[in-house]
């Protein structure tokens, strides 16, 4: 039983049945305690209501004119209340016995006397209420109600004793448990019936979330489920899917576009390799060029190399294995020497530069992997300026953190973009479409590096150009960070 809709059903079912019992239970006792103190009630008053007059009668008890009275005064009493009156002497022998109908043959069975233990109850308690036959006076149990009958001294002048029929109670029960049990059934049945499509309107959309998956599991990626299911916890739960979907459909495309991408950009360099060696090794190219195409070789090795560390690296960021050893260095001069690393692809485009670099800004940091940071971002700034368009660069303090700035005219990333680019493996190539190398890795490492700093990094783009600005935290404000941190990406 690992249905969730028979689990539910059942539950269900299994509330309703115990609530139904419980309150049935409960109910019939009620009734039950009820009947039995009407029974007792009434003949209690009709006991009691004899008991006084034979209390009244006292000196007549014993006169056959008074017996003669006293029979028609209890036959009209068992008559009015339905009941069977006794009247005996102190010992429990029966004097008088009066039917609720005339029957002949219970008054001959009932001759005798009363059970020893019933009359020295009431002797000695004075009243008596409870069930049984009066030792076997009567066939079945009846409801008997006693009363002592006392002289002025105080001594037993007789015991009045009423019965009723058990029957009449339990014949009471019996209807109204064969009524309640019919009420039961048929609300059972209804409310089983509504909770069956209770149970299956709250599984439908988990066995729709159950099929989506194996779907998705399949890699049908354009699944998504309802998220109206009049459910809030479902809701949340099928949006939380469907988001969690989107999610992987995007990665998944982008993992096919990086999977495209890196195929791309090792299939070109290796393919320039094996011909420009198959050319020198075969005469094609002559002695005198080697050097030329070696540097060629040289330079696709150099770019598989970067390559082959942005994915190892991207690997580390996700596993949350890079490790920053942060120490204080000097932000402006590492920007300094990142431009003059740029000096040729700046003059070749005919750039014109503007640079604001704050003096002996000491920042607290990894300086490889911010000399990393900056480098890449410099290299995307002149990869997509307009040739002759204008970069700018600026460091400065602000606050606790550094600011480093970048911005570069020339083409605008969309808005619809902005959000993604630093994505792993997304590139913007319907707006920079001279973004020919590179597997849309390189500003998700960026951000991943200033991020394990404690900094933030953004991108603004116009029609003016674009612009991206990062931050890290001064050495005067993180010296007391520990050394040699393991940082999670």
């Amino acid at each position: 039983m690992r249905n969730i809709f028979v689990k539910n059903y059942l539950a269900f079912a299994m509330l309703i049945l115990v609530s139904f019992t419980f309150t049935g239970g409960v109910f019939m006792a009620q009734v039950s305690r009820y009947s039995i103190q009407e029974k007792q009630e009434q003949l209690d008053t009709t006991v009691n209501y004899i008991n006084t007059i034979v209390e009244n009668n006292l000196t007549l008890l014993d006169s056959t004119d008074y017996n003669t009275f006293l029979q028609t005064y209890l036959d009209q009493q068992a008559a009015v209340s339905g009941c069977i009156i006794l009247l005996t002497d102190e010992e429990g022998n029966i004097q008088i016995l009066s039917l609720p109908q005339e029957d002949e043959d219970l008054k001959k069975a009932m001759r005798g006397t009363v059970s020893d233990k019933l009359a020295a109850t009431i002797r000695e308690k004075g009243s008596y209420f409870g069930t049984g036959n009066i030792s076997g006076l009567f066939t079945e149990n009846y409801f008997i109600a006693g009363s002592r009958c006392e002289r002025q001294d105080g001594t037993t002048a007789a015991l009045v004793i009423a019965a009723t029929p058990s029957t009449s109670t339990t014949g009471l029960m019996h209807n109204i448990m064969r009524s309640y049990l019919l009420i039961i059934c048929i609300t059972l049945i209804l409310t089983l019936i509504i909770s069956w499509f209770l149970s299956d309107m709250l599984t439908r959309p988990l066995k729709s979330l159950v099929s989506a998956a194996k779907k998705f599991g399949h890699g049908e990626f354009d699944v998504r489920v309802s998220e109206n299911n009049n459910c809030d916890e479902i809701d949340e739960l099928a949006a939380s899917f469907n988001n969690m979907a989107t999610s992987l459909q995007q990665t998944e495309e982008l993992s096919r576009g990086f999977v495209a991408n890196v195929s791309h950009e090792l299939k070109t360099p290796m393919t320039s390799i094996r011909g420009f060696v198959d050319g020198m090794l075969d005469g094609t190219i002559p002695p005198e060029k080697h050097n030329q195409y070696l540097k060629i070789i040289s330079e696709e090795v150099a770019r598989l190399s970067r390559l082959v560390v942005r994915m190892l690296d991207a690997a580390k960021i996700q596993a949350g294995e890079l490790i920053i050893t942060p120490a204080p260095f000097n932000l402006t001069e590492m920007a300094a020497q990142v431009l003059i690393s740029f000096e040729k692809q700046i003059n070749d485009k005919k750039l014109e530069m503007e640079v604001d670099l704050a003096d002996n800004l000491i920042v607290y940091g990894d300086s490889d992997h911010i000399y990393r940071v900056i480098y890449n971002l410099v290299d995307n700034a002149v990869k997509f300026v307009n040739d002759g368009g204008t970069l700018s660069i600026r460091a400065e303090q602000e606050g606790t953190m550094s600011l480093f700035l970048i911005r570069n005219t020339g083409s605008q990333i969309p808005a619809e973009d902005l959000p993604h680019v630093f994505d792993r493996f997304y590139k913007v190539d319907r707006s920079r479409s001279r973004d020919r190398t590179g597997a849309g890795l390189g500003l998700y490492i960026v951000k991943s590096i200033v991020n394990l700093h404690g900094g933030d990094i953004s991108v603004r783009s116009s029609g003016e150009g674009t612009e991206f600005a990062f931050t890290i935290p001064l050495a005067e404000k993180t010296d007391s960070h520990e050394r040699g941190k393991k940082t999670e990406a």
